[in-house]
């Protein structure tokens, strides 16, 4: 219905020109002009209407001009499709500018978000969500995070969405390309059964992959320094530790050192085929102290999936790919795995897929809340009460912002070595 000036109503039928009211009630194909007519006729009477009314002028707009209800919401704001250039703003009735939704998110929350950001590592946006309230408080509590009430509030309930576009400008990604030095251990192959992804129960905390990173630099050659990485299937609880090289006994006593660290009872290890982890000593050990020993398939990375990302995200993004070869850079190496393990297990949360199917030719997940490793290590079963309540303590002693600053001090002094290294070994060489 159209309504006149004086409170008179007119169906929409019967200002359209004759030629169009033969074929009213049927899927009809109105010419531009009869358009623009109807719309010029529509326009005052949707912008004074109320927001109950404007859905049934939009419901009857749109049943007569055939347009998308979004467009023809839009066409009938602005009075036609005429009534503005693309690159001017939209306009209100009156005159005045239209202003978009409010900014509620702005330069107060986007300072301390990407500080906090900047400390657990550059995270995604989902990931950060999901610990910031945690974070937040851990910060304030340690005088780390000085802000007004509702900045803190802001920051506890801004989505994961909103911290991606708010970080996009500051978001920087780099690809870099290592090189496997793994090679095949084949004495005690048949005796070490194959484990693939899916033969272990995820939700038992104390099975694990173990596997090597190699700091050879661009020189596989001598020696240098390889960092043991331990990561725990059902929690993602981590644990890292370089020695000086990949023999059997460095290794042995390394996995050695990485189980008194774990929080839980350690019940299974699975490696790749490396010689370092295919021995007598690693496989007289596990039956010794009952602990399931497997192995993944040869060159299938996938079977070791889990630990072959904490490969990526907790050795390589922090050390990168020099080389490491000194007593000095041991030590350093190993400081900083100590203090990075404590900001990667108590606060980094990590999601994992409860779900898998596949749609068509597309393979379908679904994932939890992303939960940090002492989160879910603590919501486990069989973890003693002695144990929980050191988890407890030790996180609340916790302060992410000094563990961030005591990281970036020894990767200063691991950087430092490396270039004294190279001028020493060619005094040409600048550092970058």
């Amino acid at each position: 219905m159209y309504s006149w000036a004086d409170g008179q109503t007119t169906p929409i039928w019967a200002i359209l020109p004759m030629g169009h009211r033969a074929g009213w009630g049927e899927s009809m194909r109105l010419d531009m002009a009869t358009r623009r007519q109807v719309t010029k006729a529509t326009h005052r009477r949707y912008v004074q209407a109320s927001r109950k009314e404007k859905a049934h002028i939009l419901d009857e707009f749109v049943e007569t001009t055939g347009y998308n209800r979004s467009y023809a919401a839009r066409v009938l704001r602005n009075g036609g499709p005429e009534a503005r250039s693309r690159s001017s703003p939209p306009q209100a009735p009156s005159g005045r500018r239209r202003g978009g939704r409010r900014r509620v998110y702005g330069d107060a929350v986007l300072e301390p978000l990407t500080r906090i950001w900047e400390i657990l590592g550059f995270p995604c946006g989902k990931r950060l969500a999901a610990c910031l309230p945690d974070v937040v408080d851990a910060l304030v509590f340690h005088g780390e995070l000085v802000c007004r009430p509702k900045i803190i509030e802001q920051l506890r309930n801004v989505s994961g969405a909103t911290i991606d576009r708010l970080l996009a400008p500051q978001r920087k990604r780099f690809e870099l390309r290592g090189r496997s030095g793994t090679k095949p251990g084949s004495l005690l192959k048949s005796q070490i059964p194959i484990r693939t992804y899916a033969d272990w129960d995820d939700a038992r905390p104390g099975f694990v992959e173990i596997d090597l990173v190699s700091h050879s630099g661009s020189n596989a050659s001598g020696d240098f320094c390889q960092t043991l990485t331990m990561t725990d299937i059902a929690t993602g609880w981590t644990e890292t530790l370089a020695v000086r090289n990949k023999a059997q006994k460095w290794v042995f006593l390394a996995i050695q050192q990485l189980r008194c660290q774990l929080p839980f009872p350690l019940l299974g290890i699975d490696s790749d085929n490396g010689s370092e982890f295919i021995n007598h000593h690693l496989v007289d050990y596990c039956k010794q102290e009952r602990i399931t020993f497997t192995r993944a398939r040869p060159y299938r990375k996938n079977d070791n999936c889990h630990v072959e990302q904490k490969n990526w995200t907790t050795v390589r993004q922090t050390v990168g790919y020099h080389r490491y070869g000194t007593p000095q850079e041991l030590d350093a190496l190993n400081r900083l795995y100590a203090a990075y393990r404590l900001l990667h297990n108590y606060f980094l949360p990590q999601a994992k897929v409860v779900a898998k199917w596949r749609e068509g030719g597309r393979s379908r997940r679904r994932y939890d809340r992303p939960q940090a490793p002492c989160a879910r290590t603590l919501g486990s079963s069989g973890l003693s009460a002695l144990t929980s309540q050191s988890l407890r303590e030790q996180y609340t002693c916790l302060n992410p912002a000094q563990l961030r600053r005591d990281i970036q001090t020894v990767t200063e002094e691991i950087r430092r070595l490396v270039r004294v290294k190279h001028s020493d070994e060619n005094p040409g060489y600048e550092y970058i």
